[in-house]
């Protein structure tokens, strides 16, 4: 997928929300060891990468997810977290969304010139259940970013952030079930009662997916392949908020203008999936066709 940056590979479980980790499924499936973590070769500078005619591969104002197979605050990629910080500094007009079970290891593993943090890094913890929400919530809103957001995936306990959804400082939740081998059911009432208080806070709320296992009036439903997205994207429980704005620099040091902004590529099918609301869009790479 071209929104997705993995500068390195392979992971330390540390929760609820690991023990049935799709990257160690994944992994296991090509015969691969998931714990095994190290610095991906190809991909480790695919922010800087540039076409045959010279231009950036990932475009002014793209999202890009970031280690979406392992965690940017693993003690284990110490080593090369210093490196990957400065390639989001040149790609000042890139947005970077990472996302940690380790908020606790943060400060520590900022860059000297952090300040009060980057305008192009936009900051997530993981909330599986109510005990990981208050334990890395907390820590989420002490520490100095500008953006910060919350993803309750896989989502596999009713949890609710009222409290801390009423600072001001968080602008976006994403939940989503979960999937894989062993997948834990997602409750349909979970889902109403988080969106409700994003609702109430004006602060956009995604429902990606409903995950394998999903829970609706007492009936256990199992659901496969896309039909979770589609059935996220027509329940209607997405919820656009107050807007979120990044203020994004060329390399000059100029400020990019909205005009001049990637605009997400969404096909005809991605009307029904349920992440579109959060989702870079389609790279038109044709490969499809």
């Amino acid at each position: 997928m071209h929104d997705i940056w993995n500068p390195w590979h392979g992971c330390v479980k540390k929760s609820e929300g690991c023990d049935h980790c799709y990257m160690y499924f994944l992994d296991k499936m090509r015969d691969q060891d998931g714990s095994n973590i190290y610095r991906t070769k190809s991909g480790f500078n695919y922010p800087i990468q540039k076409d045959r005619k010279g231009n950036y591969k990932i475009k002014s104002g793209e999202q890009i997810r970031v280690c979406m197979t392992s965690d940017f605050f693993l003690a284990e990629a110490d080593e090369w977290r210093d490196e990957a910080w400065e390639l989001m500094k040149i790609r000042s007009d890139v947005i970077f969304f990472l996302l940690t079970k380790r908020p606790e290891r943060v400060a520590e593993n900022l860059p000297k010139d952090w300040g009060n943090g980057w305008d192009n890094i936009f900051f997530n913890v993981t909330a599986e259940n109510q005990r990981r929400a208050d334990e890395r919530i907390p820590i989420l809103l002490e520490l100095p970013f500008k953006h910060k957001g919350v993803m309750c995936a896989p989502f596999i306990g009713q949890v609710s952030i009222r409290k801390y959804l009423e600072t001001g400082q968080i602008e976006q939740v994403l939940c989503d079930g979960e999937n894989y081998d062993g997948a834990r059911p997602c409750h349909y009432d979970w889902v109403k009662l988080l969106r409700q208080e994003c609702v109430d806070n004006n602060v956009t709320f995604v429902f990606c997916g409903t995950g394998r296992r999903f829970v609706k009036d007492g009936k256990l439903y199992k659901l496969e392949g896309n039909i979770q997205s589609q059935q996220a994207r027509k329940s209607g429980m997405s919820f656009r908020g107050k807007p979120i704005h990044f203020d994004l620099y060329d390399g000059w040091g100029y400020p990019v203008r909205d005009e001049d902004r990637y605009k997400p590529l969404f096909r005809e099918r991605c009307k029904t999936c349920g992440m579109q609301m959060c989702c870079n869009g389609c790279s038109n790479c044709g490969k499809c066709e």
